[in-house]
C-alpha cells in the first residue's frame, strides 16, 4: 500500500498561501492606503500653489493625484476588508462590477494624464513656437475631459463581464468567461498600460533631445546673455525661475514613468498568462499560487496611485520640497496663533 506524501504538503502550501494573501490584504494595504491618501491630499494642495498654477504639466498632474486618491478608496479598501474576509465585493454582483469600473477607469484616466503631461512637456522643449504655445491650461483641461472619456469607454464592459462569487479566478470578483477575461485583459494592457507607456518614452526622448539641442544654443550665446542690462534682470531671473521649476517637473514626471513601468507590468502579463492558461478546477494548488501573486501584483498596481507624492518630493528639486515646506510652516503658525494667546 502507498501513501501520498504530496497531498498533505498541497495542503500546508495552500494554507501557507493563503493566510500571507490574508496578512498582505490586512497590514499591507493597510499601508498601501494610509500613505496613499495622505501623500495624494498634500499632492493637490501643494499643486495647486500659485508657483504651479498656470503650469501645464503641475496642472495634470494636480488632477492625476485627485482620480489616484478615488482609484485608491474604491480599490484598497475592499481589499483590507478581503483580509478580515468581509469583502461585499465577492458576493455581490452590482458592487462587484462599480467598484472594478471605478478603479479600471480611475486608473486608466490617471495614466493618461501623466502620458499629457509628458506630451506637455515635449510640447514646452520644442524650438517651434506654435507647439509651445499648445502647451495652455486650456489645452490641458481638454485634455482632460478626453481622457475621461475614453476611460469611461474602455470600461464601460465591466458592468457585463465582471461577475461575484467566480470559484477558480485570481479574484472572487473576476471576468464571468474567457471573452469578457480577454477583453480587459487586453484592454487593460494595451489601452491603459503600454499605449500611454509607450508614448510617455517616446515623448521623454524627444524632450531629452530638445533640452540637449536647447543647452548647446544657450552655451553659444552665454557671451550674448553677459551683455543683458542691469534693468532685465528681474525679466531674466523670472525667466530662470521658470525654467527651473520645468525641469524639476520633467525629472519627477521621468522618475513616475519609471516606477508605473516597473509597477505595473507584471499585473498585465500575468492576466493574459491566466486568461489563456488553462487550469482544472481540481488543481487546488495552481488555483492558489495565481490567486496568491495576483494579490501581490494587484497590489503593486495600488503603490502607483500612492506614490507621486513621494516621487515629487525626493525627485523635485527644491521648487516642490520649498512648497510643502512653506505651507506647513504657515499652518503650523496659524494652529499657533489659534491656541496661543499673543
Amino acid at each position: 500500500m502507498t501513501v501520498n506524501l504530496t497531498l498533505p504538503l498541497n495542503e500546508d502550501l495552500i494554507e501557507f498561501y493563503i493566510d500571507i494573501s490574508q496578512q498582505l490584504n490586512r497590514y499591507l494595504s493597510i499601508i498601501i492606503l494610509t500613505f496613499g491618501v495622505i501623500g495624494n491630499i498634500f499632492n493637490s494642495i501643494v499643486l495647486s500653489q500659485r508657483i504651479f498654477r498656470q503650469n501645464p504639466c503641475a496642472y495634470l498632474f494636480l488632477i492625476s493625484s485627485i482620480i489616484d486618491f478615488i482609484s485608491l478608496v474604491f480599490g484598497v479598501i475592499t481589499r483590507i476588508l478581503s483580509g478580515w474576509n468581509i469583502d461585499p465585493t465577492r458576493t455581490y454582483d452590482w458592487i462587484c462590477k462599480l467598484r472594478a469600473f471605478i478603479v479600471f477607469s480611475s486608473r486608466t484616466a490617471a495614466i493618461w494624464l501623466i502620458m499629457l503631461a509628458t506630451f506637455d512637456r515635449w510640447l514646452l522643449s520644442s524650438r517651434n513656437f506654435r507647439y509651445r504655445q499648445l502647451s495652455s491650461i486650456r489645452n490641458a483641461q481638454k485634455g482632460i475631459v478626453i481622457s475621461f472619456i475614453v476611460s469611461i469607454l474602455f470600461y464601460i464592459h465591466m458592468f457585463y463581464c465582471y461577475q461575484a462569487n467566480i470559484i477558480n479566478g485570481p479574484l472572487a470578483c473576476y471576468g464571468k468567461d474567457k471573452i469578457c477575461c480577454f477583453i480587459t485583459d487586453l484592454t487593460y494592457a494595451l489601452m491603459t498600460i503600454l499605449t500611454p507607456l509607450f508614448f510617455m518614452i517616446l515623448f521623454g526622448l524627444l524632450t531629452i533631445s530638445n533640452v540637449h539641442q536647447t543647452r548647446k544654443r544657450i552655451e553659444k550665446n552665454t557671451t550674448v546673455m553677459m551683455t543683458i542690462t542691469r534693468p532685465r534682470t528681474n525679466v531674466k531671473r523670472r525667466k530662470c525661475t521658470r525654467k527651473k521649476t520645468d525641469f524639476h517637473l520633467l525629472r519627477m514626471l521621468f522618475v513616475q514613468i519609471l516606477l508605473l513601468t516597473i509597477f505595473c507590468i507584471p499585473q498585465t502579463v500575468h492576466k493574459f498568462y491566466l486568461t489563456f492558461h488553462l487550469v482544472s478546477d481540481d488543481n487546488n494548488i495552481e488555483i492558489t499560487s495565481a490567486q496568491f501573486l495576483y494579490n501581490i501584483e494587484v497590489l503593486l498596481a495600488f503603490v502607483t496611485s500612492g506614490m507621486p507624492f513621494y516621487i515629487y518630493t525626493l525627485s523635485s528639486g527644491s521648487v516642490f520640497r520649498r512648497t510643502f515646506v512653506d505651507l506647513l510652516h504657515k499652518s503650523m503658525r496659524k494652529f499657533v496663533q489659534m491656541f496661543v494667546p499673543n
